[in-house]
């Protein structure tokens, strides 16, 4: 796919180039800054396909030129379009604390010290988020920590809910007591939920947690699962794609038949290199073309560490690609900033990036 480039080149018959952030498959074509698809068989198809091969938009007639700019196929070339976003996502990690250490997790790796976000600077972060609104999904309460066991966690969905944002939560259950489902519930439930549970069997629950909290987590999700908490409600059951896994699979699936919950299969996978189990890229990406983990995490995301800082993404464990303070910038410095302008540019190919940059080691990056 041929990109624009800052190089200045021939003098163009409009200002017009394709969208350099599409996501261009054999049979859709995604845009991830105005969340529409093209699928084989639209007219417009064939033709945004040709134009983000390398296809003038000058050989278009001026009505359908027009029609494409509106619809975001085609974007005026003037500018820097990394400083683009569309913000679906916002995770905000407001504990480092786990009171688990997964084999699937840096946390069993590299433990982090403890630290808790402020309250007048979550509460600081959720004021500014509120201008978004019409665009964020979810807030998802999580990043590498265990939400739940926070002490502030009821504090901090409350202040989410009074915001107006719909939440997400991804946890171990051991914190989703009867007393905390009820809170929740009162506080006007969750958007998502999605539960992390890797096997039925407690000693190697034991053995890949590194805690024997089975028995309590079977009891919380007992008496979860025919409340209605959230509105999409999911059982993640993690393992290396192996019988074993399976397994664990259809006994979880088994168990929890007829309840709210969906339970889903995933195989674990390397963290862009941070850990020696799971699933990883053959070889590391010569070229990038953006990214496919729940949309787009350069164009779609903010993640938010308990310090305040923002990084790239959820892989960046030892936050290596900061992109901004919110300690000392504003949410929307931040979204539209040099660093995240820069990171875009390398993740999706507008910049060759350096050859140790995350995304070239990540399962989720799409190579170019």
């Amino acid at each position: 796919m041929r990109w624009w480039s800052r190089a200045s080149g021939p003098a163009r018959k409009s200002p017009w180039v394709v969208e350099p952030f599409l996501h261009v498959e054999r049979d859709r074509i995604y845009n991830p800054l105005t969340d529409r698809f093209l699928e084989r068989g639209d007219e417009k198809f064939a033709i945004v396909r040709r134009l983000a091969n390398g296809k003038s938009p000058d050989t278009l007639n001026e009505a359908y030129r027009v029609q494409l700019v509106e619809l975001g196929w085609l974007v005026d070339h003037q500018g820097d379009p990394g400083r683009r976003y569309l913000l679906k996502f916002v995770e905000i990690e407001a504990r480092t604390d786990c009171n688990q250490a997964c084999y699937f997790c840096p946390v069993s790796a590299e433990p982090r010290e403890s630290y808790a976000m402020s309250k007048a600077l979550y509460e600081q972060i959720v004021a500014q988020l509120v201008p978004y609104q019409d665009t964020i999904e979810a807030v998802m309460m999580l990043r590498y920590n265990e939400p739940t066991a926070d002490p502030a966690f009821l504090d901090q969905v409350r202040a989410l809910r009074s915001a107006g944002f719909p939440i997400g939560l991804n946890t171990n259950a051991t914190g989703l007591t009867p007393q905390r489902v009820e809170a929740l519930m009162e506080l006007g439930g969750l958007r998502f939920l999605s539960v992390n549970l890797s096997t039925l069997d407690r000693q190697r629950y034991r053995q890949e947690r590194g805690r024997d909290h089975l028995p309590q987590v079977l009891r919380n999700l007992d008496y979860l699962k025919d409340r209605a908490l959230a509105e999409q409600m999911d059982i993640g059951v993690l393992g290396c794609g192996d019988s074993t896994h399976r397994q664990d699979f259809e006994d979880i699936r088994r168990r929890f038949s007829g309840s709210l919950f969906e339970v889903k299969s995933f195989e674990v996978m390397d963290r862009a290199g941070h850990l020696e189990v799971g699933l990883r890229p053959r070889r590391p990406h010569r070229r990038l073309a953006g990214c496919e983990q729940v949309g787009s995490r350069p164009l779609q995301w903010l993640h938010v560490t308990p310090q305040g800082m923002c990084v790239l993404c959820c892989e960046d464990y030892k936050e290596q690609y900061v992109v901004g303070d919110l300690k000392k910038e504003t949410v929307a410095e931040v979204l539209a900033g040099e660093r995240f302008t820069q990171l875009r540019r390398w993740a999706y190919g507008l910049d060759n990036a350096p050859n140790d940059f995350l995304c070239r080691q990540c399962l989720f990056a799409r190579p170019g």
